[in-house]
């Protein structure tokens, strides 16, 4: 599919029907524009794996029609793919000062920062990217320097949201006014591609500044040492916390390796400038309990993350019974297992927890209701286009922005191509999307021979046979057996035994072809396997010459 000069494209490579993972594309007069490039987390249907990356196979099968990419903000799911995929896309990527700051700092990890171009971008001031026109728009969300981009072409106009909010009093940054962006809306909008996150919730989201006296509150009632956990990237809330700790008399300790680069890249960038000097860890647990103010990452119940190691008791910070510990996150959806076992584990130690629904300590980054509605009238578009949520969010953006008077709506998904205009946005075709794995150094198809191996092996063990051969492919000896995972537990030597007897009557010392020969010793282990266990493992059989 080749754009023409009289249309304008769209299509989501992910973040369309799933939170997360975000990656748009826009197609105009033959080249397309990608904005944002980001990752998504892997749970337990992915077995070693932590970072999931979009399959951009659609894309990578045309890179001489991709332009550049731009970038809405710093969070990992609009970023975090850069570091793995942004030197093959090989095109350059525009950003605001932090966002390209935290960008720099990931490419540098993986030493390619030579070989990807970062170009600096400003708010308000309009820069073309091939035969796009890019305006970027401050809007307020959870961390510094969220944009939405107002993208021009002949064929059509386009307000993309990015993540956002509305806050009458942000503590940092200064987000476009409502009049700034009723100017936009007056010069007329073709699309407004809009996050979907929060749909369902009826009231606005609230003001980042609206926390402080929650977080303050909590913390004065607190005898013990405090540790207050947040997404890293909320330089909004660690000024907040910062702010707490002096008006309690605590003293600040900052654990994790994320809010370093955070702080960092925000000092850099002019934010954060009256930031406190932190103490390390063995000072903080030298002072006395009540004197420490400590933010740790972890929030999500992350297993390698700051709080998870102080919830097991294998971090420097130790807390016992008197202490605290506040969550001043929203938990998202999926993580409540992982949130829960931490959890427990604090409370095993005598610790009290304060989270969202005790305390006012945390503010959504996403727009509810009352704020899609405000942005509509501003904006004023001829269509609405809901990004950023699953399918039943989705779906309930379009209901709402119909109410609200939005003359057209579509709801697509990733890997749909629509045509944005002219005329009403519609589905014209499909794409192929998918996702990938990070394993290790390696990345692989999410769905591959790999991964689905490591699935039967965690569901079912896995049991290695070793036969030998003679040069004259006669089988003979006696076989040797191992497991791993298979519930045999006290009856492990007995079922070796079994095993190995089973794969030596396979064997009978015939001469045969030895892929036979493999596939009936096979059978043979795995029909013991499944008669003492009422599972299948994965049966390995290695022949040897000998």
């Amino acid at each position: 599919m080749t754009p023409t000069n009289k249309e304008l494209l769209f299509c989501a490579l992910g973040g369309s029907g799933e939170i997360g993972m975000n990656v748009t594309l826009y197609g105009h007069a033959g080249k397309w524009l990608m904005v944002d490039c980001g990752v998504t987390f892997a749970d337990s249907h992915y077995p070693g794996i932590d970072v999931i990356l979009p399959d951009l196979r659609f894309i990578e099968e045309r890179l001489d029609s991709l332009v550049g990419i731009v970038l809405t903000h710093g969070h990992e799911d609009h970023i975090g793919s850069l570091p793995y995929l942004a030197e093959d896309l090989g095109v350059p990527i525009y950003a605001t000062a932090f966002t390209a700051g935290l960008v720099r700092g990931k490419l540098e990890e993986e030493r390619i920062e030579e070989r990807v171009k970062v170009r600096l971008v400003h708010a308000r001031k309009p820069f073309k990217v091939g035969p796009f026109s890019v305006e970027v728009v401050p809007l307020s969300h959870s961390i510094p320097e969220a944009n939405a981009l107002l993208i021009d072409t002949p064929a059509g106009r386009v307000f993309h949201t990015g993540d956002w909010k509305l806050d009458p009093t942000p503590v940092i940054g200064k987000p476009s006014t409502p009049d700034e962006l009723a100017a936009i809306g007056e010069q007329g909008v073709d699309v407004l591609v809009c996050d979907s996150t929060n749909v369902f919730n009826s009231e606005a989201s609230g003001s980042e500044a609206s926390v402080r006296q929650g977080l303050t509150e909590s913390v004065a009632r607190a005898r013990g040492r405090v540790v207050v956990t947040t997404f890293a990237s909320n330089a909004a809330r660690l000024h907040t916390l910062a702010e707490v700790a002096k008006e309690s008399g605590r003293r600040l300790c900052v654990t994790g390796r994320s809010l370093d680069r955070i702080i960092r890249v925000a000092k850099a960038t002019g934010y954060l400038k009256d930031f406190p000097e932190t103490i390390d860890v063995d000072a903080a647990m030298r002072m006395p309990r009540n004197k420490v103010l400590i933010i740790a990452t972890g929030g999500q119940g992350e297993p390698r993350a700051a709080l998870a190691r102080i919830a097991d008791g294998s971090h420097p910070v130790r807390l016992d019974m008197g202490d605290m510990v506040i969550f001043s996150a929203k938990q998202i959806p999926g993580n409540e297992v992982a949130v829960g076992r931490i959890q427990n584990q604090l409370a095993g130690k005598g610790v009290e927890m304060v989270t969202e629904k005790q305390a006012h300590v945390h503010v959504s980054g996403h727009p509810g209701r009352p704020e899609l509605a405000k942005m509509y009238g501003w904006i004023r578009p001829n269509a609405l286009l809901p990004v950023h949520g699953e399918m039943r969010h989705l779906m309930e953006h379009a209901r709402y922005g119909q109410t609200q008077g939005i003359r057209d709506v579509l709801v697509q998904t990733n890997g749909d191509l629509v045509r944005l205009a002219p005329g009403a946005p519609r589905k014209i075709g499909d794409v192929p999307v998918g996702r990938l794995v990070l394993d290790g150094d390696v990345i692989l198809p999410a769905d591959g021979g790999t991964i689905n191996d490591r699935r039967r092996i965690a569901v079912n063990g896995q049991v290695s046979v070793g036969i030998a051969v003679d040069r004259n492919g006669r089988a003979g000896g006696t076989p040797e057996v191992r497991i791993q995972g298979v519930p045999v537990e006290e009856e492990r030597e007995p079922f070796l035994l079994e095993a190995a007897e089973a794969a030596a009557e396979a064997m009978k010392g015939r001469v045969r072809d030895r892929e036979r020969l493999r596939e009936d010793v096979r059978l043979a282990v795995r029909k013991v396997a499944t008669r003492w266990t009422g599972k299948k493992p994965v049966i390995d059989v290695v022949i040897v010459q000998v």
